[in-house]
């Protein structure tokens, strides 16, 4: 059986972002480049439902897991 496939545009809506691709840019934008030292689930732009989300999905290696790893490169990347 094969694991499902989900976009960044999928993370947005499970997370209750919008989830446009101008939406997600602007979103990356104003929040990178995160800290070094700044895990995502600690980033203080995140809700604590999000945060609990996003680290399980990281704790249990999820099918979410290589979508939260692309958000997390992307806003620690420079702007």
């Amino acid at each position: 059986m094969e694991a499902p496939t989900h976009t960044l545009e999928g993370l947005f809506d499970q997370l209750g972002l919008d989830s446009s691709p101008a939406a997600i840019d602007a979103f990356i934008s104003q929040y990178s480049p995160l800290a070094e030292d700044c895990k995502l689930v600690d980033a203080e732009f995140r809700t604590a439902p999000q945060a609990a989300f996003l680290k399980q999905q990281l704790r249990e290696d999820a099918d979410w897991t290589p979508v939260v790893d692309e958000l997390n490169l992307r806003l620690h990347q420079a702007g």
